[in-house]
């Protein structure tokens, strides 16, 4: 007959109350962006000097954290796509595998940043910070 240590019950009824408030304290599964590229694309070469160095440092970038995939792996089932994705780059709003919204092509520094934070504001609940010298 094995002997029951007289608080291992108790320890184990803690550690899973503490496990489990910390799941609840987890916020739900944040989105992230999508970037859909292929070799040789100029767009995406522009971008990669415009926009990469400074996207993980933005307020956008650590709300929805870049992921990049190849055109020739959106068909691969991670992502339900809410249509085919034709054009590089094509940036992608994820949540939980699911697009949520897009922005096909790259229009430019200044442009991208409105279309990326308009996409982040209208399908995930961002709130852009209040612009400088207001």
């Amino acid at each position: 007959m094995q002997k029951r240590h007289p608080f291992g019950r108790a320890m184990l009824i803690v550690a899973l109350a503490l496990f489990a408030g910390a799941l609840a304290a987890m916020p739900a599964r944040a989105v992230e962006l999508l970037m859909v590229e292929q070799q040789g694309c100029t767009y995406c070469e522009m971008w990669d000097e415009e926009i990469a160095p400074i996207y993980p440092k933005t307020a956008e970038g650590r709300f929805a954290p870049l992921r990049r995939m190849d055109i020739g792996d959106v068909d691969n089932g991670e992502v339900r796509f809410a249509r085919p994705v034709n054009f590089t780059p094509t940036f992608v709003l994820v949540r939980a595998g699911r697009e949520l919204g897009r922005i096909e092509g790259y229009p430019g520094e200044d442009f991208f940043w409105w279309l990326l934070t308009r996409l982040l504001t209208e399908h995930s609940g961002f709130t852009p910070a209040p612009e400088a010298g207001g």
